[in-house]
């Protein structure tokens, strides 16, 4: 197939273009910059971050929208809600627009579990339930969803959103690459008594998602979550991970009241939150619906996952 993919020199991008090529698909790959792609793409540079000015696209059978405003630090834009809505909405309307011009027949949008909320309403999150998005990221990305399944359903696309929880994998960056690197150092951790569980997606498992979704040949549409479909608690991942790098994990028993106190002197109650928490999806739509099975277990993923830390310091 002909497949086109945003945003594909990203850290999920890489790996789903690659994942594409492998089972023989063309894959065109749209960046704002040149290099960091999969190799045996084809790229196509646009001009801004809200495809406003997309030329035209090469015919194509499907698209993967992977492109968005992420959660950026010390935002100084003047109307945060605004500036994410112009790329993570509008942006995605105008990638729709012009894939209905190259005569794509699919478009896969990858969302966040962010669009359902902070946390989880007392089990994992289905499909169907009420979303209640609690920052500018996570609204506009549950805004793009509903704009998408509305633009499919006028212009006679099949629109598939999926929906990823927190997804790690080689070259993964921000707090699970921290969490790698105290967990190398052997830095004492206060996480033992957290049995809080939270689901992941290794990104191989993400990138077949999506190939699946975007290849098959029975009409899809509608929303899935993906998932590894084995959640763990914060302190069994870290075990997980000590035990990747051959290192005793060492996790000190402090109850979940005494960390949340914690977080309340210091101003960091939102990330102990994230840590004591449960969040966890039902990922079953997919896999028994539509018969979906991750090709790499939790355990795989995570001993990838650290080899390639390993090897990226050598």
């Amino acid at each position: 197939m002909r497949v086109i993919v945003t945003g594909a020199n990203g850290f999920v991008g890489r790996a789903t273009c690659a994942t594409f090529c492998d089972a023989g698909h063309d894959v065109t790959a749209l960046v704002r910059r040149p290099g960091g792609c999969e190799p045996r793409v084809h790229e196509q540079l646009i001009a801004d971050d809200n495809f406003s000015s997309l030329a035209a696209l090469p015919p194509a059978d499907v698209l993967v929208h992977l492109a968005a405003r992420v959660h950026v630090m010390k935002d100084s834009a003047g109307d945060p809600l605004g500036a994410y809505r112009a790329v993570n909405v509008e942006g995605s309307l105008n990638v729709a627009r012009a894939a209905l011009r190259a005569g794509v027949k699919r478009l896969v949008f990858v969302s966040s579990i962010k669009a359902l909320g902070e946390g989880e309403p007392g089990r994992p999150w289905r499909e169907d339930d009420p979303p209640a998005p609690a920052d500018p990221y996570g609204i506009t990305k549950l805004e793009a969803e509903r704009a998408l399944a509305g633009f499919g359903r006028e212009q006679g696309v099949e629109v598939v959103v999926l929906r990823p929880p927190l997804v790690y994998g080689p070259g993964v960056r921000a707090n699970f690459e921290q969490l790698m690197r105290a967990v190398e150092r052997g830095v004492p951790l206060p996480l033992g008594s957290i049995d809080a569980r939270r689901s992941m997606v290794y990104v191989g498992n993400l990138a077949d998602a999506i190939r699946f979704v975007a290849t098959r040949s029975e009409p899809t549409d509608g929303v899935f979550h993906v998932t590894d479909g084995d959640d763990l608690s914060v302190a069994q991942m870290i075990r997980a991970l000590a035990q990747a790098f051959g290192k005793p994990a060492r996790l000190l028993p402090v109850p979940a009241s005494w960390l949340r106190a914690a977080g309340v002197l210091t101003g960091r109650s939102a990330q102990v939150d994230r840590l004591a928490s449960p969040l966890r999806m039902d990922s079953s739509r997919l896999r028994t619906g539509l018969g979906w099975r991750p090709p790499t277990t939790v355990a795989e993923g995570i001993a990838r996952t650290v080899r390639a830390f390993q090897e990226a310091r050598r």
